[in-house]
């Protein structure tokens, strides 16, 4: 079974078994097979129920198709990436769903050099051969199936960011939302003898996800309050959350404010630049005031990209950017194959915090002081286009560009109004330099997008 609604921008995801089954899992490894004509690919897994029945049907095909397998078992995204980038195969792909909730899963592809597959750059021809079963025919000679354990390599790779004398004695709380990554935290501690005391929620794999609402998502308000009452519990210096794949990672401050992507990317930018003086960083067009005024201080160069997994590190390979940051809390590094990493940024933070020797809350505050956000709004709309159309007719005044969407510029606040990459809906941000300046403008854009038939998202 394969519904065609699976194939998303980036990857595939569905509900198993109703729209993607073992059978689908076969036919798309011998799509994959039939667009990519690897000798040798790397394949891993989540941690959800359904992911050891899906990688088993996937692994049959391609052996059967002559194609020999690095079987890397239950990972983070991130690590199936380090072995895409560090085995020396031709590509890979890992069954994951990334945070959707435990009945979802799918494919999240790689070619050689961990460089990413997307709707324009091999899966729209993936899922073409899968949908027609125009696939990779069995091989005579079947393939060859190993085992590699990529966990300490992994560990030892993500260590190799830092310093780690600066890292000083940290309490530290973090939340695994029922995935690996906090595992993968003790063994970068315990190889790495770092200074820190952890306490861990939700850090045993469970691919039910029993987590606040089912979905292992740290962006949603419900998955915060956990986190955060743990870290004023605990009086820890610092919370950090993942998704269920481990590949986005969020900060919490000692005082227990939950610090947005957007802002994460500002503070990590510090320590980007004192590394590499001058360096370009990607950011995505939603909101872009305190990242753009953060980096210019600090002598780099910010470049817009439009927002997504398999589009920004195209953009930094064009522009030669050391780093990247959405909202959503990926984070890039060109020297991680320009793809994201889940466990950098907190090694990095880390660093920055004894580097700096200030707690976490000072960092964030002059960002608190002078930058306003709505967070992400979302809204059912009868047609995005015209909605679209609409709103740049309105907002003509403005400084406008559309890089993701429509982007609009005034003296004291901007937004940015875009569809979707993953789901019907489009979704507004609004920013400002008051939070007077970001109750007026947040008001204007939703008096048009009401005007247009639009109304809130409740999920």
């Amino acid at each position: 079974m394969i519904h065609p609604s699976i194939f998303k921008s980036y990857d595939i995801r569905g509900v198993y078994p109703t729209q993607l089954d073992e059978q689908g899992a076969e036919l798309i490894a011998r799509a994959f097979t039939a667009v990519l004509r690897p000798r040798r690919v790397v394949v891993g897994k989540d941690v959800r129920a359904s992911g050891p029945a899906l990688a088993e049907a996937a692994i049959a095909a391609l052996l059967r198709c002559g194609v020999d397998v690095i079987d890397i078992g239950t990972v983070s995204t991130d690590m199936f990436y380090f072995a895409c980038a560090t085995l020396g195969v031709d590509g890979g792909f890992t069954v994951s769903a990334s945070h959707n909730p435990g009945e979802w899963n799918g494919f999240n592809f790689c070619r050689a050099g961990a460089q990413p597959l997307g709707i324009n750059s091999g899966l729209g021809e993936l899922r073409d051969r899968a949908l027609q079963a125009n696939v990779a025919d069995d091989d005579a000679t079947p393939g060859k199936r190993e085992q590699n354990d990529v966990w300490p390599a992994f560990a030892d790779y993500v260590l190799s960011y830092v310093d780690r004398s600066l890292i000083r004695p940290t309490r530290l709380v973090a939340n695994g939302n029922c995935g690996l990554q906090v595992q993968a935290l003790r063994l970068v501690i315990e190889r790495g003898k770092l200074p820190i005391e952890l306490h861990a929620i939700y850090d045993q794999p469970d691919g039910k996800f029993p987590v606040p609402g089912g979905v292992p998502n740290p962006l949603l308000p419900q998955n915060q309050g956990e986190l955060i009452d743990a870290v004023r519990q605990h009086k820890a210096d610092m919370g950090v959350a993942w998704d269920a794949d481990g590949d986005r990672c969020f900060f919490v401050d000692e005082t227990g404010y939950f610090i947005s992507g957007y802002f994460a990317t500002a503070i990590l930018a510090r320590s980007i630049l004192r590394q590499t003086p001058g360096a370009k960083v990607v950011i995505d067009p939603r909101n872009v005031w305190a990242t753009q005024d953060t980096i210019a201080e600090l002598g780099g160069e910010t470049v817009l990209s439009r927002a997504g997994m398999t589009i920004i590190p195209e953009n930094m390979r064009a522009a030669g950017a050391e780093f990247a940051g959405e909202m959503s809390a990926h984070f890039y590094f060109r020297k991680n194959w320009y793809r994201d990493n889940g466990m950098i940024p907190l090694l990095l933070m880390l660093e920055l915090l004894g580097r700096e020797q200030k707690p976490l809350s000072a960092l964030v505050e002059p960002l608190r002081e002078h930058y306003f956000t709505s967070g992400e709004l979302n809204f059912e709309c009868p047609d995005t286009a015209a909605v679209l159309a609409a709103a740049q007719r309105t907002f003509a005044d403005a400084h406008t560009y559309t890089i993701d969407g429509l982007s609009a510029e005034y003296g004291d606040w901007r937004f940015n109004l875009r569809g979707s990459n993953t789901e019907p809906l489009l979704r507004l941000n609004v920013e400002a330099r008051s939070a007077a300046a970001l109750a007026t403008g947040q008001r204007k854009v939703q008096e048009l997008l009401q005007a247009n038939g639009c109304i809130p998202a409740h999920h």
